[in-house]
């Protein structure tokens, strides 16, 4: 694969901290594109203060580091001339933050106007526009945590599902906006928002809620699988106490499940031939797969499965993962090294181009680690580049 890859001819400037920002960044930048992130001299992005910089290292390979303070007036010079030679601008500030440095998207597309600012915050514009929100609260609001946790107990799903789906949708409105700018010549604003991104997500349970009339149970209340139709769709205890889903989701799921684990009286059965027999029956066929599972050991019982090809799968942690089979053999870890030295191996990407992954990567920058040689490619001077860094305008790697 060459270097060329997909998004190489495209500038991101990055204006992102913690998550969703960050991610949208380092979408952009496995996908080839050329992405600065522009971070704080004192700190930079607030997840580089964290003790292990798992957080920061997650999010931020692929990417160059310029230490600049965009409060200064030299340093919004710096900003305005980046913006000049850029395609995206990144940011999830707080609502208004950019505006107040001087850099709505009106005042950046004067001065670029093919520029395309992707604007990630906690709501989209409307009554609560100007309110700042965060993954969780967005979880609360937008109804995911109720449906994930007990009744009454509502819980937050164990990952930045919020502010990784804000950005995806952000990246997908960045794509959008550069495929028009092919015809129109002109860039655009493009903005997400965590709560909309959550009642997105929740959007199924809405549907069922205006259908029905009713408030849907959380899923700990409800047997899920029999929620959407299936008969068999849940996590089963095999004998050695792991935990397996199984997934018996057709008729031929059904007929291969039988003769493999020899339920000759279940197959008898004529009534439960069609899925929604199985739902009509739904304890009956579930005891007799609970029974199944305790008797066999997860080894066995999960080779059985393979063997008929039933949808099934173990409960992993996440240190299950790095060891799993299915990604070990594809190549989907590259390694990454963090700012202080760790390393661990990340997940690339989930999808590939013709059967392709971007072939080099880069470790996540020390914090104003490219500060001179972007400062350089925009012509300043050594001379005038110290006397910025006397200033406190801009920082370089320490």
């Amino acid at each position: 694969m060459t270097s060329d890859f997909l998004l190489s001819d495209i500038q991101v400037l990055e204006l992102g901290h913690i998550v969703a920002g960050p991610s949208a960044g380092l979408v952009l930048a496995d996908m080839g594109a050329n992405v600065t992130k522009i971070e704080r001299p004192q700190g930079g992005d607030q997840a580089r203060a964290r003790p292990d910089q798992s957080l920061f290292m997650t999010f931020n390979r692929n990417k160059r580091s310029l230490a600049m303070n965009l409060k200064h007036p030299a340093g919004k010079e710096v900003f305005s001339k980046l913006i000049k030679g850029a395609d995206v601008v990144v940011d999830n500030y707080a609502p208004g933050a950019l505006d107040r440095l001087g850099f709505s998207y009106e005042e950046m597309a004067k001065i670029n106007p093919r520029i395309i600012h992707c604007s990630i915050k906690g709501f989209l514009p409307g009554p609560n526009g100007d309110r700042p929100l965060l993954d969780e609260p967005a979880q609360m609001m937008g109804g995911l945590a109720y449906m994930t946790g007990p009744l009454g107990r509502p819980l937050r799903a164990g990952t930045s599902v919020i502010d990784i789906g804000a950005a995806m949708f952000g990246v997908i409105g960045i794509l959008a906006a550069l495929h028009e700018r092919h015809k129109t010549g002109r860039g655009k604003s493009v903005r997400s928002g965590l709560f909309e991104t959550t009642v997105f997500y929740v959007a199924q349970h809405m549907a069922k809620a205006g259908v029905t009339g009713d408030v849907p149970a959380p899923a700990p209340e409800r047997s899920i699988g029999k929620d959407l139709g299936w008969g068999i769709y849940k996590i089963f205890t095999t004998k050695d106490r792991r935990q397996v889903f199984i997934g018996v989701t057709s008729d031929a799921h059904w007929e291969r499940f039988c003769e493999e684990f020899q339920v000759c009286d279940l197959w008898d059965d004529v009534s439960l031939r069609t899925n929604q027999g199985r739902v009509n029956q739904h304890t009956l066929v579930n005891d007799r797969v609970e029974q199944i599972a305790a008797s066999l050991e997860s080894d066995l019982m999960i080779a059985r499965l393979e063997k008929c090809q039933i949808p099934y799968s173990v409960v992993n942690t996440p240190m299950d993962l790095l060891e799993e089979a299915h990604l070990r053999g594809s190549d989907h870890y590259v390694p990454v090294t963090s700012p202080n030295g760790a390393t661990v191996e990340l997940p690339r990407l989930p999808m590939i181009f013709n059967d392709e992954q971007k072939a080099e990567y880069r470790n996540p920058p020390k914090l104003g680690e490219h500060t001179m040689q972007i400062m350089e490619d925009l012509g300043y001077s050594e001379e005038k580049i110290e006397a910025l860094i006397r200033e406190g305008v801009i920082g370089k790697e320490a």
